[in-house]
């Protein structure tokens, strides 16, 4: 490429676009020849700036990117030279060569045109700002597919619903209800586009008009996964998003999987784990989260239930607020309940009465009526205690007194 002239020189508006287009073009590279978990190509982009470390990482050698990343490289507990930096760097460099094409950026834009893909980096405007938070592991870039745009889809309302593959009726049916609640609310549901807890809140979320969905995906959008879940994925493309860090023809991968639970937690102002199994990866996404100072909550199951054995563990070893209905997922969010969204439990008011209140309650007989005399005989207050308790009764519509006698109210349709 050449640097953008004009006959005076380069504007410093063409000098700018030159550099932008040089960054994301860098950005765009670094998904292609580094795995999301990499986490040194993540810290010479920071350090050196993408554009720089692209350099360094086409013609430099190991020393240089020691030197240049202050003689450390972030450990990584499944490196096995993770003690050894200078031959880790070394290994570092030969990996991404080992991907680096003439053509390969070239052929990637192509790709992308013709799939329908936007490619989304931190120099624009639809890039969400809650990625930030992760600094040095915030993906090179995204790639995206479907009418939704990320940044505003994030800005409001956004919650992750993530569990087991595994998933109980009773697991789809709390994600799925869960899920519908939120959209209809206006919220964005974000999840994994896997089986089981994923797809039941994918499916909630769309089952209402209002809100939407997200899937995060852990390989590219050219092969939708997992495959029995292509329809749904689809459904999603078509009225929301898809997204992954990983470029068209990247394969679903365990590692891929869990680095992608960090983008899940990241989008997300606050992310519920439905079903859960002691070891189960959604765990991650909890763990993820409350590493980036995003609230937690843990749907409780059935004590017996194996199935729920880690969100129990969530709630008892990690603090995690117990969910048991959608207002609680709500009171998680800045600013909490929207106006007239109340929770679905509602308090019993006999369980707001004084003691003394409710004894005088319960020995008003619920189909005749009583005197308060014979009231005061049967529970032993005197007649000015029990005056005071019934009308304080019958302020909360609770008795009704006529003439001489007292009898229950007749409850409100």
């Amino acid at each position: 490429m050449s640097f953008p002239t004009t006959s005076e020189g380069p504007s410093e508006e063409a000098a700018a676009a030159w550099e932008s287009t040089r960054e994301r073009h860098a950005r765009i590279t670094w998904s292609l020849i580094a795995e999301p978990s990499d986490a040194v190509a993540m810290l010479a982009c920071a350090v050196l700036g993408p554009v720089d470390a692209l350099e360094l990482a086409r013609h430099g050698s190991g020393p240089d990117l020691l030197r240049a990343l202050g003689g450390q490289l972030p450990t990584q507990a499944s490196d096995p030279g993770a003690g050894n930096p200078p031959a880790r760097a070394a290994r570092a460099l030969a990996r991404w060569r080992a991907r680096l094409t003439p053509h390969g950026l070239d052929e990637a834009l192509a790709d992308a045109e013709r799939r329908g893909l936007r490619i989304i980096t931190p120099l624009d405007s639809e890039w969400p700002r809650a990625l930030d938070d992760l600094q040095e592991s915030r993906p090179h870039c995204l790639w995206v597919q479907g009418p939704g745009r990320l940044d505003q889809l994030v800005s409001g309302r956004s919650a992750a619903l993530v569990g087991s593959r595994a998933s109980t009726p009773y697991g789809e049916d709390t994600a799925g209800s869960f899920a519908a609640a939120f959209a209809a609310s206006g919220g964005t549901v974000v999840s994994g586009g896997a089986y089981g807890i994923d797809a039941a809140a994918h499916r909630g979320a769309l089952a209402t008009d209002a809100g939407a969905t997200i899937a995060v995906l852990a390989g590219g959008l050219d092969r939708l996964y997992p495959r029995g879940n292509t329809e749904l994925l689809e459904r999603i493309r078509e009225r929301h998003l898809l997204l992954s860090e990983t470029p068209p023809g990247t394969a679903p991968t365990r590692w891929r999987f869990l680095a992608r639970n960090r983008l899940i937690a990241a989008l997300s102002q606050a992310s519920i784990v439905v079903e859960a199994s002691w070891r189960s990866g959604a765990l991650s996404t909890a763990r993820l989260a409350d590493q980036l100072s995003r609230p937690v909550g843990a749907v409780p199951g059935p004590v017996t239930s194996a199935a729920s054995a880690g969100c129990h563990r969530l709630i008892r070893e990690r603090g995690a607020v117990l969910i048991t209905e959608p207002a609680d997922l709500l009171d998680l969010l800045p600013g909490g309940p929207a106006a007239g969204e109340g929770s679905r439990a509602v308090q019993d008011e006999l369980d707001l009465l004084r003691p003394s209140d409710r004894r005088v309650l319960d020995a008003v007989p619920p189909r005749s009526t009583i005197t308060p005399a014979r009231l005061a005989d049967e529970i032993g207050f005197t007649a000015d205690e029990v005056d005071s308790a019934l009308a304080r009764l019958g302020l909360l519509g609770l008795v009704e007194r006529t003439s001489q006698r007292v009898r229950r109210a007749a409850p409100s349709s």
